[in-house]
């Protein structure tokens, strides 16, 4: 991978993105996973914590919630002092919590690109969003966002499609989209029927395909995540939604590539390749 984002300047302030999110004490995904691509690419990462989990590379044991009002005072504390020029969400753990952020991202009405990644669970199965909450992430989030991407297990979850072939991604795509987004992202990582990782992004109109290779790795631990992150950042760059998308995608390839073993069960695909370009 030879292309990047753009780095500040010595001393310049850098792009600043928030990461709306939940914690991994294992350090493999969530905003442990948004801020070192976030640092990667050379912007400063912003924090609102969602929950607090408990978990390492075998699964999550559980999770808590952080207070509503500790929610949205996050979110407003950054934008109005340091600002924003683009955001992303992933675990969002209750609908109470959900309709706070979308409340509170009305309120402040930044005008910057909302990244949505729909988080119901973690890579074992583990749930990381009460059922209640899929509907609030349908009716109150998407509609706010200029990009949501859901994979696969997610896509089922939100618009009860199974996808199992390009004609069924195509028919996924158009019922996340009929939710309110601006733009969908149906990620191809976990349709195995494929060779390749086939991507497919729709704004209502038009389709984009984004196709790559699969990576033969056991450790994808915060790939959605770090995809999102990626996106998000290409985008306070200025990017338009493929043309960040794509880079997104270019950038999570990398990171699998160079994923690493980490405890008993799945590693953490691996942002500080950069370091070694």
């Amino acid at each position: 991978m030879t292309e990047f984002l753009p780095l500040p300047a010595f001393g310049q302030t850098p792009t600043r993105v928030m990461t709306i999110a939940g914690s991994d004490s294992g350090g493999g995904a969530g905003i442990q996973a948004d801020m070192r691509t976030f640092a990667m690419l050379g912007v400063h990462g912003c924090v609102a914590v969602t929950a607090v989990t408990v978990q390492n590379s075998v699964g999550v044991k559980g999770f808590h919630e952080i207070p509503l009002d500790v929610v949205a005072g996050q979110i407003t504390a950054v934008v109005d002092d340091i600002g924003i020029q683009a955001a992303k969400t992933g675990m969002l753990a209750s609908s109470e919590i959900i309709a706070t952020i979308a409340e509170t991202w009305r309120g402040l009405d930044t005008g910057v690109p909302l990244v949505v990644d729909p988080v119901c669970a973690s890579m074992h199965g583990d749930p990381l969003l009460h059922p209640s909450a899929l509907n609030s992430i349908r009716t109150e989030l998407f509609p706010l966002a200029t990009l949501v991407t859901p994979n696969l297990d997610e896509v089922r979850l939100l618009v009860d499609v199974e996808v199992v072939d390009a004609a069924s991604q195509r028919e996924a795509a158009r019922a996340l989209h009929a939710l309110g987004p601006q733009w969908v992202l149906v990620k191809g990582g976990h349709l195995r029927s494929s060779g390749a990782s086939p991507d497919l992004l729709f704004d209502g109109t038009e389709f984009h395909e984004f196709d790559g290779p699969r990576i033969d790795t056991g450790h994808d631990h915060g790939a959605g995540d770090t995809l999102a992150a990626a996106t998000a950042a290409a985008l306070a760059h200025g990017h338009t939604v493929p043309e960040a998308v794509a880079f997104g995608k270019r950038w999570v390839t990398e990171c699998l590539r160079a994923a690493y073993p980490l405890g008993h069960g799945h590693g953490p695909v691996n942002a500080l390749f950069r370091l070694l370009q």
